[in-house]
Order: C-alpha cells, then structure tokens, then sequence
C-alpha cells in the first residue's frame, strides 16, 4: 500500500483523459505525480493499459497542455501501475481553456478574481500595476500631489530636486506609468476620486454593540492618504474612547491601542487590501 493522497500526490484506478485536469493542476501548483493503477486507499491494483499510456501520455499532454512530464512504469507484486511527473511551471497552463490548481489533495478550478491574481502573478505583475488606459493626467489631484510632496520632503526618502518636478515627471519616476498609460495604483494614490476607477475604493468604519449589531458606521472617501489621515482620526476621535487621567494639572488621555500601532495596522490594511 502506497502513502496517502497528498498536495504533491493523486491516485487513480485507470486512466481517462479528464484526468489532464489533474496534470494541469500540479504544473500550476508545485508540481507533483499521478499515479495510475492504484485506487482511493492506496492499493496497487494494476493497469492493463500500462504499456500503451507510456507511448500515449507524453504526447497527449505536450498536444493539450504544451508541457512535458515523466512518464515511468513501476510494478508492485506483478501489477503494473504508471506514474507521472509533473513539475511545476512558472506560466500559468491551462486546459481547454480552463486553468486548474492542485490545493491539498484536492484539484480547484480558478475562476474570478482567484484567475485574475493567478495570470497576474505568473506574468510578474500585481493588480495594482496594471495599465488603466482611462485614466490621464488630468484626473491626478493636485491637493493629493502636495500632499504626497509634503510627506516625501518630511520623511526624506526624495530629494528636493525631484520632488520640484512636474506631476508628470514625478509620477513617471515613481514608476506609476507604463509606456502611455498609468497604473491602476496611481488612481487609487493621487486621483481626487478612486472610485471612478476602481470599485470600492474607501474605508468604512463601523462601531457594532454585538457581532451582529451595528450601531453606527461612516465611509471615508478620496484619496489614499485622505483615507489613511482621516480615518485616523475618526477613529481616535470618535470610535475608540480614551481613559482620562491626571499628570498634576496636565490632563493625559490614554487610548486602547497606541496612536502609533493603530496607524501602522491602518497602513497595513489599506496597502495589502485585495481590490481584485
């Protein structure tokens, strides 16, 4: 009896040709072996079509898949059994136009934003760099420029040289621009409304009594440093409460969360949000 089905490890009693899916699924994934001959608890119980799958799979998968695989003949108390090898591809493979993803031991097919993020991250790129051909120049928020050039000259990290540039000098060397078109992480840092382009593209802050009660709630629009500021300070001023207290004649509020961490998980939820 071989080990059990595994991320990297599927058995199947024979052979049918759907079964490229699985093929698909490991080169997508981190690669991994069809074994053909054995059933759904490990036991070797033979293939009869064992030589004839050693001649025909290589070629069916390069044909359907455009990949190569190891196809090997093992035998276990005189029952033959086919393994094959899959690597893992570093471009997305599809089959019949669909594209699979082996997960534990199961086989997912990629569908939505799931496929989108996938395609994206196997050509290198992220959602937020991708072209927006709709937007231009003329959609970038001049407050949102000052503003962004006020945080740079503060924190040091452009030289004043840079930072004299026009806006789109300056866009093109954040490298937001890609041949004649903007990414779509300009328009959610500098246009006056993201929302034009990109669906979602706020905050909203809800105060709940239980899990299921909410009591209050308010959206917080423009952009992401607008976001990032006022949303700070709604939470400080109206969300959390702070404990008062006394140093001599000098009154100290302190709040449940330091002003410092509740900015840095602010920062880290707006920067690592999945707007896909």
């Amino acid at each position: 009896m071989l080990k059990q089905e595994s991320q990297h490890t599927e058995w199947k009693e024979t052979w049918r040709d759907d079964y490229l899916r699985w093929v698909c699924g490991f080169a997508n994934a981190q690669g991994g072996r069809l074994l053909l001959g054995v059933n759904d608890k490990g036991q070797v119980v033979g293939l009869s079509e064992a030589a004839k799958l050693l001649e025909d799979l290589p070629n069916k998968v390069r044909d359907l898949l455009g990949i190569v695989v190891d196809v090997n003949l093992h035998d276990e108390a005189d029952l033959p059994y086919v393994e094959v090898v899959v690597q893992a591809y570093p471009n997305p493979i599809s089959y019949r136009g669909h594209y699979y993803m082996r997960s534990g031991s199961t086989l997912q097919e990629l569908k939505g934003a799931a496929l989108d993020r996938f395609l994206l991250g196997r050509h290198g790129r992220t959602w937020d760099g991708v072209p927006l051909p709709q937007f231009s120049l003329a959609d970038v928020s001049a407050p949102a420029m000052a503003r962004f050039r006020q945080l740079a000259q503060r924190s040091g990290r452009l030289d004043a040289e840079t930072l004299a540039e026009s806006d789109a000098n300056l866009l093109d060397k954040l490298r937001l621009k890609e041949g004649a078109y903007y990414q779509r992480a300009t328009a959610l840092l500098f246009a006056a409304d993201p929302q034009r382009f990109v669906t979602g593209a706020f905050v909203k802050v809800g105060y709940f009594e239980s899990e299921t009660e909410l009591l209050y709630h308010d959206e917080v629009e423009g952009d992401l440093f607008h976001q990032v500021k006022n949303t700070l300070d709604l939470l400080l001023s109206k969300y959390l409460k702070a404990v008062i207290s006394y140093d001599g004649i000098v009154r100290v509020e302190t709040f449940p969360v330091p002003r410092a961490a509740l900015r840095e998980a602010l920062l880290n939820a707006l920067v690592h949000r999945d707007y896909a």
